[in-house]
């Protein structure tokens, strides 16, 4: 059996998670990795990040990767397209989701926890989503669906992403701009009734809560500065 290292409120994880339901992947055992943010799980896990898809200890990072590596083993039911023109269509969308909303966004969470916080960071990646939202909008499709009709990969990728804007912008003292995009809100009301997306946002929902709470304990302050003291040393 293999394993996907991951954790709740990890989009990237998330977004392979959702493909492992959609798909009813029952043969890959989901945990998160004990050492995950030590020095230690840098030791197998070079990159440092989740998910990672342990194969009988042959470890394959990114999610992007793992998530093609699966449709290539797993081909049915497929979340690809049935063309070369809709696979395109469907990564593209896809690609949004990953790169231009949820890496800004991963950067941005990142500044809601800090003192001081870097106010001039958080206005240039808040930015840089609002408007990739706006490209979204002109491109998303418009049937409750990211594109073609039926999930895909496109919305395995835009539901941990728009997730991340809704609950992070607001934290951070800013406006969610979903509302006042009318086909990305109608899209967001839609993909959370379907049930492999809500089973993923529960998780990610329970993710959020966790971190929360440590933040508000002061337990998470004191994880993050175990975490770079371990960056100190390893350097």
């Amino acid at each position: 059996m293999m394993k996907l290292y991951s954790g709740d409120l990890s989009p990237y994880s998330a977004r392979v998670r959702m493909q492992i339901y959609a798909k009813g992947i029952t043969d890959i055992a989901i945990e998160r990795p004990p050492t995950f943010g030590m020095p230690a799980f840098r030791e197998t896990h070079p990159i440092g990040r989740i998910p990672v898809l342990d194969i009988d200890g042959d470890m394959m990072p990114e999610s992007e990767v793992i998530s093609e590596y699966l449709e290539d083993i797993y081909p049915e039911p497929s979340l690809l397209g049935t063309s070369a023109r809709e696979t395109a269509h469907i990564r593209t969308i896809a690609r949004i989701g990953d790169v231009y909303i949820m890496n800004n966004m991963f950067m941005l969470s990142g500044q809601t926890y800090v003192t001081p916080r870097n106010e001039g960071t958080i206005a240039m990646l808040a930015s840089q989503v609002k408007r990739n939202l706006k490209a979204l909008d002109r491109m998303i499709g418009t049937d409750g669906f990211a594109c073609c009709g039926r999930l895909t990969l496109a919305d395995c990728a835009l539901t941990p992403g728009l997730f991340m804007v809704e609950n992070t912008l607001p934290f951070a003292g800013l406006e969610d701009p979903i509302p006042s995009l009318p086909n990305v809100a109608a899209y967001w009301r839609a993909i959370q009734q379907n049930e492999h997306a809500a089973k993923t946002l529960v998780e990610l929902h329970r993710g959020l809560e966790e971190r929360r709470a440590l933040i508000k304990s002061g337990a998470f302050a004191k994880m993050m500065t175990a975490f770079r003291a371990a960056q100190g040393e390893e350097a």
